[in-house]
Protein backbone atom coordinates (compact mmCIF):
# COMPACT_ATOMS: atom_id res chain seq x y z
CA UNK A 1 0.00 0.00 0.00
CA UNK A 2 1.74 3.23 -0.60
CA UNK A 3 2.39 6.49 1.48
CA UNK A 4 -0.17 8.74 1.86
CA UNK A 5 0.95 12.46 0.32
CA UNK A 6 2.22 14.65 3.34
CA UNK A 7 -0.24 17.17 2.30
CA UNK A 8 -3.61 14.77 2.86
CA UNK A 9 -4.03 15.72 6.71
CA UNK A 10 -1.96 17.02 9.17
CA UNK A 11 -0.91 13.94 10.69
CA UNK A 12 0.90 12.99 7.69
CA UNK A 13 2.15 16.64 7.32
CA UNK A 14 4.17 16.23 11.12
CA UNK A 15 5.01 12.93 10.70
CA UNK A 16 8.75 14.20 9.62
CA UNK A 17 10.89 15.39 12.19
CA UNK A 18 12.08 19.13 11.04
CA UNK A 19 8.17 20.24 10.22
CA UNK A 20 7.85 19.35 13.88
CA UNK A 21 10.95 21.51 14.59
CA UNK A 22 9.16 24.11 12.52
CA UNK A 23 5.96 23.67 14.65
CA UNK A 24 7.92 24.07 17.58
CA UNK A 25 9.79 27.28 16.81
CA UNK A 26 6.26 29.03 15.17
CA UNK A 27 4.40 27.69 18.68
CA UNK A 28 5.93 31.18 20.45
CA UNK A 29 2.75 32.78 18.72
CA UNK A 30 5.01 35.25 16.28
CA UNK A 31 5.71 35.43 12.79
CA UNK A 32 8.67 34.32 11.46
CA UNK A 33 10.24 34.89 8.28
CA UNK A 34 12.19 32.23 6.03
CA UNK A 35 15.53 33.17 6.81
CA UNK A 36 14.81 33.58 10.45
CA UNK A 37 13.66 29.63 10.45
CA UNK A 38 16.61 29.31 8.60
CA UNK A 39 19.01 30.08 10.91
CA UNK A 40 17.39 29.02 14.37
CA UNK A 41 16.73 25.66 13.02
CA UNK A 42 20.17 25.23 10.92
CA UNK A 43 18.50 24.38 7.60
CA UNK A 44 19.04 24.84 4.25
CA UNK A 45 16.41 27.30 2.69
CA UNK A 46 15.21 25.22 0.51
CA UNK A 47 14.37 22.36 2.52
CA UNK A 48 12.94 24.81 5.13
CA UNK A 49 10.40 26.52 2.34
CA UNK A 50 9.67 22.68 1.39
CA UNK A 51 8.08 21.89 4.70
CA UNK A 52 6.56 25.19 5.33
CA UNK A 53 4.91 24.62 2.05
CA UNK A 54 3.63 21.14 3.06
CA UNK A 55 2.39 22.47 6.43
CA UNK A 56 0.79 25.37 4.74
CA UNK A 57 -1.24 23.32 2.64
CA UNK A 58 -2.58 21.16 5.44
CA UNK A 59 -3.62 24.44 7.26
CA UNK A 60 -1.17 24.33 10.43
CA UNK A 61 0.61 27.82 9.39
CA UNK A 62 -0.19 30.32 7.36
CA UNK A 63 1.56 32.80 5.47
CA UNK A 64 1.52 36.50 4.65
CA UNK A 65 3.73 38.70 2.75
CA UNK A 66 5.66 41.99 4.12
CA UNK A 67 7.83 43.56 1.87
CA UNK A 68 9.81 41.21 0.50
CA UNK A 69 9.34 38.09 2.95
CA UNK A 70 7.16 35.92 3.41
CA UNK A 71 6.23 35.74 7.35
CA UNK A 72 4.96 32.46 8.82
CA UNK A 73 2.88 32.13 11.53
CA UNK A 74 1.29 28.82 13.61
CA UNK A 75 -2.75 27.29 13.03
CA UNK A 76 -2.28 25.68 16.40
CA UNK A 77 -5.90 24.80 16.10
CA UNK A 78 -5.54 22.94 12.95
CA UNK A 79 -3.04 20.76 15.35
CA UNK A 80 -6.17 20.00 17.39
CA UNK A 81 -6.61 16.33 15.65
CA UNK A 82 -3.55 15.00 16.70
CA UNK A 83 -4.41 16.19 20.26
CA UNK A 84 -7.63 14.55 20.50
CA UNK A 85 -6.11 11.35 18.68
CA UNK A 86 -3.06 11.15 21.64
CA UNK A 87 -5.61 12.23 24.17
CA UNK A 88 -7.65 8.78 23.84
CA UNK A 89 -3.78 7.28 25.38
CA UNK A 90 -3.54 10.26 28.42
CA UNK A 91 -5.25 7.40 30.68
CA UNK A 92 -1.80 5.36 30.39
CA UNK A 93 0.12 8.84 31.25
CA UNK A 94 -2.33 9.65 34.08
CA UNK A 95 -1.94 6.14 35.52
CA UNK A 96 1.54 5.90 35.89
CA UNK A 97 2.14 9.82 36.95
CA UNK A 98 -0.44 8.64 39.29
CA UNK A 99 1.81 6.00 40.47
CA UNK A 100 4.77 7.82 40.54
CA UNK A 101 3.15 10.04 42.88
CA UNK A 102 1.75 7.96 45.33
CA UNK A 103 4.85 6.61 45.37
CA UNK A 104 7.16 9.45 45.77
CA UNK A 105 4.43 10.59 48.49
CA UNK A 106 5.12 6.95 50.70
CA UNK A 107 8.56 7.45 50.36
CA UNK A 108 8.24 11.17 52.01
CA UNK A 109 6.11 9.85 54.52
CA UNK A 110 8.67 6.70 55.08
CA UNK A 111 11.31 9.71 55.18
CA UNK A 112 9.34 12.03 58.21
CA UNK A 113 8.41 8.94 60.34
CA UNK A 114 12.25 7.87 60.33
CA UNK A 115 13.23 11.27 60.90
CA UNK A 116 10.97 11.63 64.26
CA UNK A 117 11.83 8.73 65.77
Amino acid sequence: MPRAATTTDVFNAVAEPRRREIIGLLSDGREWAVNDVVVRLRLGQPAVSKHLGVLRKVGVVTVVRRGQHRMYRLEAAKLKPIHDWAKTFERFWNHKIDRIKESAEQKAIKKIAQENR
